[in-house]
């Protein structure tokens, strides 16, 4: 239903894998137009590349991404990602590599699935806010969950593709932004009548 209402997402934002990768860690608590800035400033200043952030000083990468917040824990998550990725070899077994990644000081779940997911091509489904907003109010989950149980409930019910999960959560991402907001927009949303938050204010 989300597809037949939004087409295709054509995600994730990025023309390279390493923007991809860079994208994924300054995305962490902000706004994406926010992120924008940052990776046109990173690429003006020939920076647009996990090899030359390697081995750029964290303050000047710090400088260049003020945009995103965090500015200063970011230049350093970003540098730590960018030299462990430059180093690592076996980025083809999902499960070790994931388990790696986790292991780099400030990658987090959602962040190390979103790399993997839309950088390196691997099946993994990325849990974010707007997944526990939009499949709370439907029902089907609590919301409260730990993240792995989320992610392989979706996995479990989903053909294995990572087409498929790219779309999927490009879909719920564009959905909680426009319909399921903080404050939902119910009567535009095309999954209301399936919706337990939804019919509840029906009542």
């Amino acid at each position: 239903m989300l597809y037949k209402e939004y087409g295709p997402q054509h995600w994730w934002p990025g023309e390279t894998q390493d923007e991809i990768v860079i994208g994924a860690v300054l995305t962490q608590n902000t706004a994406w137009k926010n992120v924008e800035r940052a990776i046109a400033n990173l690429s003006k200043n020939g920076l647009l590349s996990l090899d030359a952030i390697a081995r750029e000083d964290v303050e000047r990468i710090a400088r260049l991404i003020q945009s995103c917040g965090y500015y200063n824990i970011k230049a350093k998550r970003l540098k730590n990602v960018a030299e462990f990725l430059t180093s690592y070899k076996d980025k083809r077994n999902c499960e070790q590599f994931r388990n790696a990644l986790l292991k780099v000081n400030g990658v987090g779940k959602e962040t190390a699935d979103s790399i993997l997911l839309y950088a390196f091509d691997l099946p993994v489904f990325v849990v974010d806010a707007y997944t526990r907003r939009i499949f709370s109010r439907l029902g089907i989950i609590k919301g409260t969950e730990p993240y792995d149980e989320i992610s392989k409930m979706f996995i479990s019910s989903l053909p294995k593709s990572v087409r498929v999960y790219n779309e999927y959560h490009a879909l719920i991402v564009r959905h909680g932004k426009e319909r399921c907001r903080k404050r939902p927009l119910c009567s535009e949303c095309v999954l209301r009548d399936k919706c337990q938050n939804a019919l509840q204010h029906q009542r």
